[in-house]
């Protein structure tokens, strides 16, 4: 998943940035985050907009998607994301197709999962999410990589002169940067930011977001401890493709144990998870389908990719059956992409056995009770 040239210096007038008449100056570390969740928050399983897909096929029509998000929050899923990617695994920009979106629908959360704030100035960036989070009502999550480690990915931050290397701390202090800009305006709040790459003034000048303090920012990782510590410490939400369960369960309460000790509250941060399904009745010609499917997203074999990403396929019975262990794990936010370039063909039968198949499974679990 989900992100500059090389070296480690800033992008070109990141240092520096200097708006008059600032009330106050906010540290790099200051991370603010959103407090602690409820110790059992109902799962949600949300579904992952066709940007790529599209863009594989060669078209990048909007209706098409404003149809699939309709079609969704009518399905009954709790969400809806969208990729982010400029030329690596290029794609319709996902703030503006979630404004779409957004404003195509009334309920559904929308999502990025995820968006790689790199390839953006900190203070456009900070500015699109407050205005989306007006667009979606305060519906808005914000998944946030800090870049795929491919050469695709290392081009693509080359093009926007963007450093590559140094990539996780200039994501986390972009963050920061954001959390400053977001309660910059209220009172007693710092308007100025000073960072290692970045220093902003009057961020108090920047359109407040629709909820207090910004949306919640997950962090799109693995299951490294400096992920596991900064998911804990930094974010409201962790979102990985992790393709083992058992591990998957061992770093869900490990964050749980490390937001415990910083004060948050064990349930702080939480803990989703970005899987693809491909759903047939015939295993084989589903397996062959995400094949195909990923060799053109990827470039890659499944075999390749499923050692990193979480991957079914199968039967819908059998693919809830599959998610269902994740949940057991302690997974309370499913993202599910389905792995085909024609996905609407079973957008309908994913919502209608699929999802109250794992939303009983979530209903009848305790959260984290997987032994491993």
């Amino acid at each position: 998943m989900p992100s500059n040239s090389p070296g480690n210096s800033a992008p070109s007038g990141a240092r520096g940035e200097r708006f008059s008449g600032s009330a106050g100056r906010a540290r790099a570390t200051a991370t603010h985050p959103h407090p602690a969740h409820d110790a059992h928050p109902p799962l949600q399983i949300g579904i992952l907009l066709p940007t790529r897909e599209q863009a594989i096929n060669g078209t990048y029509a909007a209706a098409p998607l404003l149809d699939f998000a309709k079609a969704a929050e009518m399905l009954g899923f709790d969400s809806l994301w969208a990729g982010d990617s400029l030329t690596a695994r290029p794609r319709l920009d996902p703030l503006i197709v979630l404004s779409a979106a957004a404003a195509a629908t009334k309920h559904i959360k929308v999502g990025t999962a995820a968006l790689t704030p790199a390839l953006r100035h900190p203070l456009i960036g900070a500015n699109m999410a407050a205005s989306l989070s007006h667009v979606a009502a305060g519906r808005l999550i914000l998944g946030l990589g800090s870049g795929f480690p491919m050469p695709e990915t290392e081009e693509e931050f080359a093009s926007v002169g963007a450093s590559f290397q140094g990539r996780v701390g200039r994501l986390d202090e972009i963050t920061a940067l954001w959390r400053t800009a977001w309660r910059s305006g209220e009172e007693g709040e710092p308007a100025e930011f000073e960072g290692k790459f970045w220093q902003a003034e009057n961020l108090d000048r920047l359109p407040a977001p629709a909820v207090p303090g910004g949306p919640p920012l997950w962090l799109a990782g693995s299951d490294t401890p400096k992920v596991l510590a900064r998911a804990a410490t930094r974010y409201d939400g962790w979102l990985p493709f992790l393709p083992d369960v058992d591990a998957y369960a061992r770093a869900r309460r490990r964050i749980a144990e490390l937001a415990e000790e910083a004060g948050r509250g064990a349930h702080a941060v939480t803990p989703a998870l970005y899987a693809t399904v491909t759903v047939g009745a015939d295993e084989a010609a589903a397996r062959a389908e995400l094949e195909h499917y990923i060799s053109h997203y990827y470039g890659r074999s499944l075999d390749q990719m499923r050692t990193i990403q979480a991957y079914a396929w199968g039967s819908a019975e059998k693919c809830a059956e599959w998610l269902g262990g994740y949940v057991r794990a302690g997974a309370r936010h499913l993202v599910v992409r389905i792995g085909s370039l024609d996905p609407e063909p079973q957008l309908k039968e994913i919502a209608e056995v699929l999802l109250p198949a794992v939303r009983a499974l979530g209903q009848s679990t305790t959260v984290g009770s997987t032994q491993s």
